[in-house]
């Protein structure tokens, strides 16, 4: 029976296993080579100048749409090293390959990095006011000055949780951090 019962696992695990799929292989193709993508943008272009030949030449409007019609184009350019599936749309590749790391890696680190400056930014701002004589007050009406000086020294925020961390100004001693009796 237990030989059965392993037997029967092996089978559901083995089955169960699909091979990774490669995003290359799935359908997708570099949209400059799409036919879906460049129909995309010819109906985005085509439906911008039909709008144009509504003004005179030279008028406001006709330039605000030329313009459009060049951030369009540029817009596309830039979608054109990306993959793209068979609606036409591309996709964001987050497998780890060092080749797709612009479309979502380095986007990421930079949200990471924004994120952690506005909360270094409003960590710095509450213990300085807690110091104060009305820390109540200060973080309802907001001392712009102090603010403004708090979001700029966060700007280094990294270096400063480093060195917080290696000084051990980061973490509560263990003597502060109430424990349970049970």
């Amino acid at each position: 029976m237990q030989r059965l019962f392993t037997l029967v696992l092996v089978v559901c695990l083995w089955l169960g296993f699909a091979p990774a799929a490669s995003a290359d292989v799935a359908g997708l193709v570099p949209c400059k080579d799409s036919a879906a993508f460049n129909e995309r943008l010819d109906l985005r272009v085509q439906d911008l100048e039909k709008r144009l030949d509504l003004y005179k030449a030279g008028s406001t409007p006709a330039e605000a749409l030329k313009g459009q019609i060049a951030n369009t184009q540029r817009r596309f350019d830039g979608y054109s090293n990306l993959l793209c599936g068979a609606e036409g749309l591309p996709h964001l590749i987050t497998d780890g390959r060092l080749d797709h790391a612009g479309e979502f890696v380095l986007p990421g680190l930079l949200f990471l990095y924004l994120a952690g400056w506005l909360g270094w930014a409003g960590r710095s701002y509450l213990m300085v006011t807690r110091k104060s004589d009305q820390p109540e007050y200060n973080e309802i009406q907001i001392n712009v000055p102090l603010a403004i000086k708090s979001f700029a020294t966060a700007l280094l925020w990294p270096l400063a949780a480093v060195k917080e961390t290696l000084t051990g100004e980061l973490q509560e001693k263990d003597s502060n951090i109430t424990v349970s009796p049970r």
